[in-house]
């Protein structure tokens, strides 16, 4: 028997059988799925961290190097099983993000114990958050947001334990899990802050911000972070750079007045209209002036800053739905123990406006879970949303579909190796290439042999990346390059023309699901590199 908040005794290991059960349960589907012939093949993002698992470094051009490093440990522990399930790394990729998923839902499990004092309760919080999409695709596609929200969600676990019940221990403990997540994602660093701004604002906590252990946490989390300054101090300092110019740094005075309310509306939509308003409404039922338990006021601070700093950002540059994802994370704890009390409200309407809301929303994730996992069944409904194909449109389907980018990439592969064993026969061994960051990855994950890439984004006005870091690449190092063939996947611009003693005529490769057109490249063979005439920087390809 455990004890709830009340005293009163509560049978926990039956919730917590089923808990497990759900969790083991999802995690089983996704694997099966993914194992199971899956239509979806990597996301770029994906197949961009695959690489840099081949270059194992201390940090990486936009990110930390965490999810390098699990990559490579799934493809070290599950390689050879995933190339027999599924003909390559697949599986194995994404394989950290079953795992990081499913420790995340235990994470939410173990905090509204901690914070409720019930089991069902906790039960309940995982079973919400299956249905929701955004923790589906974040359990099976290999991104940072994997690592990062797993981390953060046990860093709230261990943040109230060390908070709420001066568990010495769990300082180190909280500040190694901060700093591990700051090594998939920099906004983890936002963790910190939240938790001084509790205690800041909780009379009965506020000395312990000048203790040993709040520091004793923060340093360890700062030492954690060496390898990502020391990298950088390295390599000019690229990802302060590119972490500004994502947040809008260097625009000028311009401001974006409609920014916030796109910023908001998106945010509904990410958490289905509901679970936003549900949220919404905890945090004003639950504010810090009015509340007065610390675990719950906990929760409210640990959700509130990272919504807030991404609302501010709103203002200069769009934020992408997944930025403010773990302000979500104590939010649905917070917001499940809200809606408990309505459900036990003495209204009648009120209890059946909740239980209404929550079989409405938790029918509609679960729809669009499944519609996730097999969009192409929906086509022929889509297309009459659509339209056909038109030449202003030639991909209409990508509108509503986005897991559109995940599809095609091995159709092309095949095409491209068809082409270098082509060259080859005729004696010449060509190299891969991409107009953008996105395309090196895939390219490199599904051709055969698994061949180097290049990217020649940065000479035709494209974003700088971690191919451009990566020496030689045919951008900064024309001279390495001098007289080779590529196979260019992408369109012929002039500086491209410029680049290259000869261009054949440039092939459109269309992939098709359904009969309908989802994806579609340039590919073009270019003979005789002789470099482009300038680096779209201007100081010789240095950042």
């Amino acid at each position: 028997m455990s004890l709830a908040k009340d005293g009163m005794p509560c049978a926990g290991w039956p919730w917590r059988l089923l808990a497990a059960g759900l969790i083991v349960a999802a995690a089983a589907l996704r694997l099966a799925y993914l194992a199971a012939d899956c239509p979806l093949d990597l996301a770029p993002d994906e197949a961009h961290y695959w690489d840099w698992s081949r270059h194992l470094d201390w940090s990486y051009y936009s990110k930390g190097p965490l999810v390098a490093y699990l990559i490579r440990a799934g493809c070290a522990v599950a390689g050879a099983w995933s190339q027999q399930q599924t003909g390559s790394e697949e599986l194995a990729v994404r394989l950290p993000a079953v795992v990081c998923g499913s420790l995340l839902l235990v994470s939410v499990y173990v905090l509204t114990v901690q914070v409720f004092g019930r089991e069902k309760l906790a039960w309940a919080a995982v079973a919400l958050a299956l249905t929701l999409p955004l923790v589906s695709a974040g359990s099976s596609l290999m991104t940072i947001d994997a690592p990062y929200a797993c981390c953060w969600g046990w860093a709230l676990v261990l943040g109230h334990h060390a908070v709420c019940r001066r568990a010495a221990w769990a300082w180190p403990a909280a500040g190694l899990v901060v700093g591990l997540g700051i090594l998939a994602k920099y906004t983890m660093i936002v963790w910190l802050p939240s938790v001084a701004l509790f205690l800041l604002t909780s009379p009965d906590h506020r000395r312990l911000l000048f203790r040993p252990g709040f520091w004793v946490m923060a340093g360890i989390a700062a030492v954690c972070c060496l390898p990502i300054v020391v990298w950088n101090a390295q390599h000019h300092w690229v990802s302060l750079r590119h972490v500004g110019g994502q947040a809008g740094v260097g625009s000028g005075l311009t401001i974006r007045w409609l920014g916030p309310v796109e910023y908001v509306g998106v945010q509904c939509a990410v958490l289905l209209g509901f679970w936003f308003i549900a949220w919404a409404a905890a945090l004003v039922a639950h504010r810090p002036t009015v509340e007065a338990d610390p675990s719950v006021r906990y929760l409210w601070w640990m959700s509130v800053p990272m919504f807030a700093v991404f609302l501010a950002f709103s203002l200069k540059t769009r934020i992408q739905p997944n930025w403010p994802a773990t302000a979500y994370l104590s939010g649905l704890v917070l917001a499940g123990g809200w809606l408990m009390r309505r459900l036990r409200s003495p209204s009648r309407w009120v209890r059946r406006l909740t239980v209404g809301g929550l079989a409405a929303v938790c029918a509609g994730g679960m729809a669009l879970n499944v519609f996730m996992h097999g969009t192409d069944l929906a086509y022929p409904l889509l297309v009459r949303l659509t339209g056909p194909p038109t030449d202003r449109h030639p991909l209409p389907l990508r509108r509503l579909d986005p897991t559109c980018r995940l599809r095609g990439w091995r159709f092309l592969a095949a095409e491209i190796d068809q082409v270098r064993a082509q060259l080859r026969a005729e004696g010449t061994e060509p190299l891969l290439a991409g107009t953008g960051w996105m395309l090196p990855g895939e390219l490199g994950f599904y051709c055969a042999g698994q061949p180097a890439a290049y990217s020649f984004g940065p000479a035709l006005g494209e974003r700088h990346s971690q191919y451009d870091l990566w020496r030689p690449n045919p951008v900064c190092d024309p001279a390495c390059f001098a007289g080779r063939t590529f196979i260019l996947v992408g369109e012929v611009s002039p500086l491209v023309r410029a680049a290259f003693d000869r261009i054949e005529q440039p092939r459109v490769l269309t992939y098709r699901v359904r009969g309908q057109p989802v994806a579609s490249w340039t590919v073009t063979v270019c003979r005789g590199f002789r470099g482009f005439p300038r680096p779209a920087d201007g100081n010789g390809g240095r950042f």
